[in-house]
C-alpha cells in the first residue's frame, strides 16, 4: 500500500461534481490506501467553500472529511521545520507558499503528494494527479 499525501485540490474535487477530477478523487479518498494530509487543507477548503461556493455545508463536509484522515493517523501538522523547508521548495520552484508546504509534508512524511493543481505541482512533477494514484504506483524496471 502506498501513502497518499492529499492537497486541498484534491478535496475539493471530491466536493465538486462538475471539477474533471471529481471521479478520480472519489475512487481515491474511498480506496483502500492510507492517506495523509497537511493541517492547512482545514483553512483552504473552509476558504473555498465558504468565498467561491457560498456553501457552509459544503465547508462542514469537507471540515469532517479531512478530520476523518486526522482520525486515521494522517494529518501532518506544520511546524517550523517543515515551513523552512516549503520556503526553500517555493523559492527553488517558484511556487507558493501553501503548494510548497504540502510538498514539504509529502517529503517529510515519505509519502507521493496527490494534487489536482496540473500548473504548479503535477507539471513539475512535485505531485501526481487523482487518476495516477487510482492507478497505483509505478512498477519498478
Amino acid at each position: 500500500m502506498t501513502l497518499w499525501l492529499v492537497d486541498a485540490s484534491v478535496l475539493l474535487a471530491r466536493e465538486d461534481l462538475d471539477d474533471a477530477n471529481h471521479t478520480q478523487a472519489v475512487q481515491l479518498l474511498a480506496g483502500p490506501d492510507p492517506l495523509a494530509t497537511l493541517d492547512l487543507a482545514f483553512y483552504e477548503v473552509t476558504n473555498v467553500a465558504v468565498r467561491s461556493w457560498h456553501d457552509e455545508s459544503a465547508a462542514r463536509r469537507l471540515c469532517e472529511r479531512i478530520s476523518a484522515v486526522a482520525d486515521d493517523g494522517g494529518l501532518v501538522r506544520a511546524d517550523s521545520q517543515l515551513l523552512v523547508n516549503a520556503a526553500l521548495i517555493a523559492a527553488e520552484h517558484g511556487i507558493s507558499a501553501y503548494d510548497a508546504a504540502y510538498v514539504a509534508a509529502a517529503r517529510s512524511a515519505n509519502c507521493q503528494l496527490v494534487s489536482c493543481d496540473v500548473r504548479d505541482l503535477v507539471s513539475r512533477g512535485l505531485a501526481c494527479l487523482p487518476t495516477d494514484a487510482i492507478s497505483g504506483p509505478p512498477s519498478p524496471r
